[in-house]
Order: structure tokens, then sequence, then C-alpha cells
């Protein structure tokens, strides 16, 4: 079990991702789609067109 502290969040992405980005695209992704600081410490949640990947 994962246990994280209250302070935490969990951020889930609605829209597909392709995971073939690089860790840069994902940045950005979160600071355009969640207007977001990628080192708050709260955790992102991708996942793949077919939803085999998260």
């Amino acid at each position: 079990m994962l246990t994280l502290p209250s302070a935490v969040r969990i951020v889930l992405a609605t829209e597909p991702v392709d995971m073939r980005e690089s860790i840069d695209g994902l940045m950005a992704l979160v600071r355009s789609s969640f207007a977001e600081d990628v080192y708050s410490g709260h955790l992102f949640v991708f996942v793949t067109r077919r939803g085999e990947w998260l």
C-alpha cells in the first residue's frame, strides 16, 4: 500500500497522452493543461489512447 502525505494531490489526465512524449513534453502538458508546478510534489497520472498504460 502506498501512503501519501495529505498535502499531496493526485491529478488525473482526462485525455489520452502520447507516451512517446519526452519528460519535457509531459512537463509542458502539466503546466499548460493543469496550470500546476511540476515540482509541487503532486502526482500526475496520464493514460494512453487505448488505456493500456498509466
